[in-house]
């Protein structure tokens, strides 16, 4: 019996040894990340995913996998945040549309008409208001790998469309999901129509929308501009986003391979942001020789809409974007504009 027994002990002994052979330490287990999102196929979007995917690959031995739901497959991006917090999504590359359904706070990068001048302010709010959003993000469960861009708000509409009284006469679509933003344009005499970005093209054809804000490079690949072959040269607002990941998803990742996954994601927001930058403005010369008319904004035109804004602004704050970050976001773009050209960091 003893014999009997020490061969098991030493059995079983020799078996948990091969495992500890098979599975090195430091191994990690096999974690599966679902990303949706509504960027196109084959759009550089699409493609820096892609690669970050491979990364992610390479460097965990092939344990971290992105599969990657492109084309708005898994819904719009209200849909997309239920099923990230239902599990059936682990991760998102959203705009500030579906980051809002989250926390309001990211509003602040989008939802201010008009407060941004160029690129170079942007960024400056973003740097430093970046890891304030990015905490109020993770509280909610979600931990963002890289923040993203897609160029300047425009509006494309199927008539010539200048002054803002002129858009109290068209259908105005917009993203689905905030009660808020319906009722403030219905206020001001606008006539919103929200639905969810797939639909905005047989909304057009349809007669259902008539006018859009949209950033050229999307309005390019959703071949907007034909059912809207007119485009107020108005940088309303910039079209910001991220990519964001559960946090329990993220915590299955062990620190090291994290420190490695967060710099591939980063690297893949570099080369988004530079892609969707430089097609903002390729986008409207492709679309122009495709017949799209470019209504310029005179002076007088450009003061009708920021007069705009003053109405508008008491009502965003507090409600589509917190006061504190709407605050914030104030005396930050005033900062940089205090500082000698070149010097703001």
């Amino acid at each position: 019996m003893r014999s009997a027994a020490f061969r098991i002990a030493v059995f079983g002994a020799l078996a948990l040894g091969l495992c500890a052979v098979g599975r090195p330490a430091g191994a990690i287990d096999p974690v599966t990340v679902r990303l949706g999102t509504l960027a196109p196929t084959g759009s550089s979007y699409h493609a820096a995913l892609v690669e970050m995917g491979q990364k992610w690959r390479d460097v965990t031995g092939g344990a971290v996998k992105l599969t990657i739901y492109p084309d708005g497959t898994q819904g719009g991006e209200a849909d997309m945040v239920r099923l990230m917090r239902a599990g059936a999504l682990n991760a998102g590359m959203l705009t500030v549309v579906g980051l809002s359904e989250i926390d309001k706070s990211v509003g602040g990068l989008s939802f201010l008409p008009l407060t941004f001048r160029s690129w170079q302010e942007f960024d400056y709010v973003l740097g430093k208001l970046g890891p304030q959003l990015e905490q109020r993000l993770l509280e909610k469960g979600f931990v963002v790998l890289f923040w993203g861009d897609a160029g300047w708000v425009r509006f494309f509409s199927k008539t010539p469309a200048v002054k803002p009284d002129d858009f109290k006469q068209l259908k105005m679509f917009t993203w689905a999901g905030n009660a808020f933003q319906v009722d403030m344009m219905k206020s001001l005499g606008y006539t919103p129509v929200p639905l969810e970005t797939a639909s905005i093209l047989p909304g057009l054809k349809t007669g259902l929308i008539s006018a859009i804000p949209l950033p050229p490079n999307q309005a390019l690949m959703g071949q907007i501009y034909t059912g809207a072959p007119n485009m107020l040269d108005l940088k309303w607002s910039v079209l910001s986003g991220a990519t964001v990941i559960r946090k329990d998803t993220w915590d299955k990742i062990p620190a090291d391979a994290q420190k490695q996954l967060r710099e591939a994601a980063v690297a893949a927001g570099v080369k988004m942001r530079a892609a969707s930058r430089k097609e903002d403005e390729a986008a409207i010369a492709a679309m122009v020789k495709k017949g799209l008319k470019v209504n310029p904004v005179s002076p007088q035109i450009e003061e009708a809409w920021r007069q705009l804004t003053k109405i508008v602004y008491p009502q965003i704050r507090g409600r589509m974007v917190p006061d504190d970050i709407f605050d914030e976001v104030q005396r930050l773009v005033a900062e940089f504009r205090s500082r000698p050209q070149g010097t703001a960091k």
